[in-house]
């Protein structure tokens, strides 16, 4: 029997969640400790996993395949490919250090706080590495109510956190159900849950009306979870809500679940329902980009500001998806060398929003700590007392913007190198988002916090995170949020002047993929 490393990298959260049951609610620094270190075990093995996994193979590998619940037809069937091995990495170092920063910021019901955010974990990890139907589904839904909580009951009461939360899961849940009918209709058509199966099979290839039914049914699934513009209000709701560490597994990690669920089962599954629809997506991904750069125009909550990036951001993602889909079909190499560019574009936008973006979310907690307010005109000349906050806020927020460089240029590059041969006119109304973008990131983040002169009456008062006293000034990062940040700078700088190894892996999936569509 082979060594079954992604059965473990899923179920060790849930080892430290029970442990975590097990403590006494008074030990919280024991509670912390303990879930911080057991995170450490799926951090490890998904480096083990990144230099373990065979590019030069390619295809589905570590596979686990054991009969589950053989009535029904469902398998325990799990695996990775070149496009799940980079966010299964990224999942575990957005965890380990949303559970880091944790373990100093939160106060208040911290034995719970650290159970759920575990059982996030393991969802996050299932919906990766499932390659049947019927898992899948299991391991999406798990994730939904650990985040409900974490945004209803650690959120600050002045942003209406049980609002933000019951409308995440109202929003998250209709896009369940109709995903869940989506997958009974392949089914019924295919006679598998196994997605690698059911992918092969074609279903509904013949059936343009029954296809795009079906297709429509996943695009809510998965386009709500992205989120893709007209789906997307439910995000500023709940990220202004949720606490630092929910922020950050929100923007890096969950969001992503929707993208993958596009590259993984709708493009393979669908092709042809895909290609019909393609040119309304590209549209929802340009809309998506230019939208949700003009709303933080208008944005002086922080935390809010950054959350209407992540519409903008995550549209580059439909973008490339869609381009892609559009291309289905092509037997001219330049067009489909064209299509593998939008896909690595968006792959790579998936992973590089989630260190960025997840970064911001983390700067956004270190000053709400310091001066208990996001309002973006409390602030000003921050970078005399905060030079240390504000040289990996400039580092952050220009890896945002796209600044060669830095990790975030790469993504948008490709994005765009595919979908400028595809769809043309499209690609070209989506540049504008970039523009917007440089404006809003140099004049309400840079300007705004940093630049002219810091006027001390502006913040009520400053928290010294050290010794908890309130003080006149605020004072500069303390080690545990260096701590925090340093390894998302390193990767935002490294995949900046070298981006090959994360596209080495999203090279090959996108290859692979458009293989099996021609």
């Amino acid at each position: 029997m082979s060594f079954p490393l992604l059965t473990i990298i899923t179920f060790a959260p849930l080892l430290g969640a029970l442990v975590v049951l097990l403590l006494p609610k008074d030990n919280e620094r024991g509670i912390k400790n303990w879930s911080v270190l057991i995170s450490l075990v799926p951090l490890a093995l998904s480096v083990f996993l990144w230099f373990a996994y065979a590019n030069t193979s390619g295809g589905y590998q570590f596979q686990e395949v054991h009969s589950w619940i053989p009535q029904l037809g469902a398998s325990y069937h799990m695996g990775v490919d070149g496009l799940s091995v980079p966010l299964i990495f990224l999942t575990a170092l957005l965890t380990t250090l949303g559970l880091y920063y944790s373990s100093f910021t939160i106060k208040r019901r911290v034995k719970e706080f650290f159970l759920l955010f575990l059982l996030l974990e393991m969802g996050m990890f299932g919906v990766f590495v499932s390659l049947d139907y019927v898992l899948f589904y299991v391991f999406w839904e798990i994730g939904l109510v650990p985040m409900y909580f974490l945004i209803a009951i650690w959120g600050q009461p002045k942003d209406r956190p049980q609002y933000a939360a019951i409308k995440f899961f109202i929003y998250t849940l209709i896009g369940s159900v109709a995903m869940l009918l989506a997958i009974l209709g392949v089914y019924f058509v295919t006679g598998t849950f196994d997605i690698v199966e059911a992918a092969k099979a074609k279903p509904f290839a013949n059936d343009i009306f029954l296809g795009s039914l079906a297709f429509w049914a996943f695009f809510l699934g998965f386009a709500i979870k992205v989120p893709s513009f007209p789906f997307h209000t439910w995000l500023p709701d709940a990220h202004t809500a949720a606490p630092t560490a929910g922020s950050v597994i929100l923007a890096g990690v969950l969001l992503k679940l929707g993208a993958y669920g596009f590259l993984r089962i709708v493009l393979p599954t669908l092709p042809n329902a895909f290609k019909a629809w393609s040119l309304v997506i590209v549209a929802l991904g340009v809309i998506s980009i230019i939208y949700g750069a003009f709303v933080c125009m208008a944005q002086w909550d922080l935390k809010r500001l950054i959350a209407y990036s992540s519409v903008s951001h995550m549209g580059y993602v439909m973008l490339g998806i869609g381009a892609a889909a559009f291309g289905v079909g092509a037997t001219e190499q330049a067009t489909i060398n064209s299509q593998a560019m939008a896909i690595n574009g968006a792959a790579l936008q998936m992973f590089n929003h989630g260190i960025i973006t997840g970064g911001l979310f983390f700067l956004v907690g270190i000053i709400y700590e310091r001066a208990h307010t996001r309002e973006l005109k409390k602030f000003g000349g921050l970078s005399a007392k905060l030079p240390y906050f504000y040289g990996i806020m400039l580092v952050t927020a220009f890896a945002s913007l796209g600044l060669p460089g830095l990790a975030g240029f790469w993504s948008e590059f490709l994005v765009f190198r595919g979908a400028f041969d595809l769809v043309k006119v499209y690609a070209a109304v989506g540049v504008l988002g970039i523009v917007i973008t440089a404006a809003y990131i140099l004049w309400k983040i840079v300007q705004f916090m940093f630049l002219g002169d810091y006027d001390p009456h502006k913040v009520d008062h400053w928290t010294n995170l050290t010794t908890g006293q309130e003080e006149h000034d605020p004072s500069d990062m303390a080690l545990f949020e260096k701590v925090t940040m340093w390894p998302l700078i390193a990767f935002m700088v490294l995949f900046g002047v070298y981006p090959t190894p994360l596209l080495n892996f999203f090279n090959r999936a996108a290859n692979e993929l458009l293989q099996r569509l021609m």
